[in-house]
């Protein structure tokens, strides 16, 4: 099965997958936050982009399911918001450098061959003082996964994340958090249980 086809699948069933709420520490987060224009990343069904709407954010997303597109536009219409949602990858996207207040990487796991390359993309259109918010599962996630298929999450540890990976990813930002965290995830169908996660707040500043 395609990357594409398995997320399709995913998606395929009304209930959304990770829930309707927004990612408890992206929530935490973009609380604290004065709102300007968003870009959240591989957004899937817009739980954190239609929260961010609901803020007073000028909400950008894109994923490549379509199914996911769809979901994201309903959720948006049921809490009376407004999302700007490509299907589309990182690839695609056409936005100028320097456009975005915040960025949101949330459970986005690009393998390490590409990693590298789509951060500083993603760096890119951040404007100086901007914010990347990112959670994601941590190298030692699998051992909490063969535990708890539940907590779901990727199966190689090419997908997964470190303090070390971010800290060269994201190297021209400055960090005010970034550290691994040991939590339990409740988010809809497929992340439920205690795992390890990497969490990073980061403003650009140069």
């Amino acid at each position: 099965m395609s990357r594409k086809a398995f997320w399709e699948d995913r998606y395929t069933d009304e209930i959304y997958a990770y829930g309707k709420e927004p990612n408890a520490y992206f929530k935490q987060i973009i609380d604290t936050l004065s709102p300007g224009k968003i870009l959240l990343a591989a957004e899937g069904e817009g739980r954190n982009a239609v929260y961010a709407a609901s803020l007073g954010w000028e909400v950008y997303a894109y994923d490549f399911s379509e199914i996911a597109h769809k979901k994201a536009i309903q959720l948006a219409t049921e809490k009376g918001v407004s999302i700007q949602y490509q299907i589309a990858s990182l690839s695609d996207l056409e936005f100028p450098d320097h456009f975005f207040d915040a960025i949101g990487l949330i459970y986005v796991h690009f393998p390490d061959s590409v990693r590298f390359e789509n951060h500083n993309r993603l760096s890119k259109l951040l404007k100086n003082g901007g914010h990347v918010i990112l959670e994601a599962f941590s190298l030692n996630h699998p051992k909490y996964q063969l535990q708890n298929p539940a907590v779901g999450g990727p199966k190689m540890e090419t997908q997964l994340y470190s303090e070390g990976k971010l800290k060269n990813d994201f190297r021209q930002l400055t960090f005010t958090e970034l550290n691994e965290k040991k939590i339990h995830l409740s988010e809809g169908k497929y992340h439920n249980g205690i795992t390890t996660v990497i969490r990073m707040f980061a403003e650009k500043s140069i």
